[in-house]
Parts: structure tokens; C-alpha cells; sequence
């Protein structure tokens, strides 16, 4: 895992406006390339002999792979886009860094099951929602399949169409509530977790885009 971190010293004066373009327009558009998982934006607290105030956003990719298709692919126009709008108010340098290890306090008890078909089958991604791996069995969720339409055009979401033979394969994991609401953050407001019964009889959590 590796945190692509951009720290940022921009002029008070244009300060509130870039807040809301990097929020609205910015962020999410490093987001939508596909090559980070998660953003955090934080505001540096100290007083800068430079004058300015000073922020570190850090953009989470799974490998460096996905870190270098993004310089490759996205960096050059995102970054001149940012010059154009705020050219001669801010200073900025990046750093990379590679995540080695996690700890968390300990976990409370798994007593849910959550039912996974999408990014969550990936090692990588779980670890870094879960901060520790999880073990799985393999599962089929019944009278539903892969919607057509991805969320955002890069996620998929599932549609209950209630005839047996339409059928989802995936991954079902013993999770604690507090997993569960790590998952309910990492999947975003466009989905929504509901309850199914699995082809193996257990009753599980699965998340569904809103509007399907």
C-alpha cells in the first residue's frame, strides 16, 4: 500500500476557494481516475514564516503500479489544471510513502456476516479498510445479478431480480460491528446495506447502490 502524500502551502487570500474546489472538483476527480482508494485532507497546524496556511492531502493506492499509471496517465493534466486556477498562490511538494504495517486496538467480537462480490475481494483492499486481513468461504447470493450500470462508471452494485437461476458469486466473511461501519465508510453514500439470505442458508449484510 502506498500513500501518495501532496502538501500544500496556499496564499490565505484564495484560501476558501481552493478549500472548495479541492473538495468539490479536485479530490474527487484524483478519485475517479481509479488509482487511489481514499483521500484525507488535513490542515498542517503551524504558523509558516512563509505566510500561508498549509494543508496535507494524502491519496491512497494499493501498489505503486496503480501510483505510476497515475503519474503517467492523470498527473500532467490534473496538475495543470491546478496550476491554471491557482498558479502563483501556492507552493506544493509530494512525497510517497509505503505502509508497512497497521495496528489497531483489538477487535471486538465478529458476529455478522458480510457478503462481498466487488473490490472487497481483493486482499489488498481489505487490509487496508480492516487493518488485518479476514478470512472468507465462498458464496452465491441467488435471485440477483451484477447490475449492468457501474457506480461512477468503475463500481459494481447487484439488482434483486428474483428468479433462481440469477445468481452472484462472492466471498462471505464473519465481521464485528465496528468492521461494519469501516465498510459502510469505505463503500460511500451511494450504497446502502441491507440484509440476504445466501445460497449456504446464511444470513448475511450485502451492499446495493441506492438508487438500484
Amino acid at each position: 500500500m502506498i500513500i501518495y502524500n501532496v502538501t500544500i502551502n496556499i496564499d490565505e487570500k484564495v484560501q476558501q476557494s481552493w478549500l472548495e474546489w479541492m473538495r468539490e472538483e479536485h479530490i474527487p476527480d484524483m478519485l475517479a481516475t481509479g488509482k487511489f482508494t481514499e483521500a484525507k485532507m488535513s490542515k498542517v497546524l503551524v504558523e509558516e514564516e512563509m505566510g500561508g496556511v498549509t494543508y496535507s492531502v494524502q491519496y491512497t493506492a494499493l501498489n505503486r503500479e496503480s501510483l505510476e499509471r497515475y503519474y503517467n496517465e492523470d498527473a500532467p493534466r490534473l496538475r495543470r489544471d491546478t496550476q491554471q486556477r491557482f498558479g502563483e498562490h501556492f507552493v506544493a511538494f509530494r512525497t510517497e510513502l509505503e505502509v508497512l504495517d497497521i495496528q489497531q486496538k483489538a477487535v471486538e467480537s465478529a458476529t455478522e456476516h458480510l457478503f462481498v462480490y466487488g473490490t472487497l475481494l481483493e486482499s489488498e483492499v481489505r487490509q487496508l479498510v480492516f487493518a488485518r486481513e479476514l478470512d472468507g468461504k465462498k458464496d452465491m447470493l441467488a435471485g440477483y445479478r451484477i447490475h449492468r450500470n457501474k457506480v461512477s462508471g468503475l463500481y459494481p452494485s447487484v439488482e434483486a431480480t428474483g428468479q433462481d437461476e440469477d445468481q452472484v458469486s462472492g466471498e462471505v466473511f464473519v465481521v464485528s460491528n465496528d468492521d461494519l461501519r469501516r465498510a459502510d465508510q469505505y463503500e460511500g453514500e451511494a450504497y446502502m446495506r441491507k440484509r440476504v439470505t445466501l445460497a449456504s442458508g446464511t444470513e448475511a449484510w450485502v451492499y446495493q447502490e441506492k438508487s438500484v
